[in-house]
């Protein structure tokens, strides 16, 4: 069986959401807008990788930090991991793992978006056939 797996993400502020995705690098492919300032459905692109974003439908709690990590969030295999990063936290995002060096041999980083959703990158890539 064939299967591709394609993430979607509901923010409280959508529009900002995505202002804050194409800062980072993502590109707004589709966007269908709804009432009050709201998205009622977008896609957004980087290379292959692909996510969809709308508004929240209702007040959605996000985890909290603890530590390194929110318990979830979404992984992008990018070329440039401290550039990532640096576009990340230049449009408004918060810094929770610096660009380094990993003892298996990769790059990665870890964000938040201004409204919490988890964002790491790396040169790991995961499911990779050894």
């Amino acid at each position: 069986m064939e299967a591709r797996l394609f993430a979607y993400l509901s923010y409280a502020d959508a529009p900002a959401a995505l202002d804050w995705l194409r800062k980072v690098g993502f590109e707004v492919v589709s966007r269908q807008d709804g009432p009050d300032d709201t998205v009622v459905h977008a896609e957004v692109r980087m290379g292959e990788a692909v996510v969809m974003v709308a508004s929240s439908d209702a007040d959605y709690q996000k985890p909290p930090l603890i530590g390194w990590s929110t318990g979830h969030g979404l992984y992008l295999l990018v070329d440039d991991v401290d550039g990532f990063h640096n576009r990340a936290v230049a449009a408004g995002g918060t810094s929770v793992i610096k660009p380094e060096d990993t003892a298996w041999g990769s790059r990665r980083t870890r964000v938040l978006d201004p409204q919490g959703q988890e964002w790491s990158a790396g040169s790991y890539e995961p499911g990779a056939r050894w």
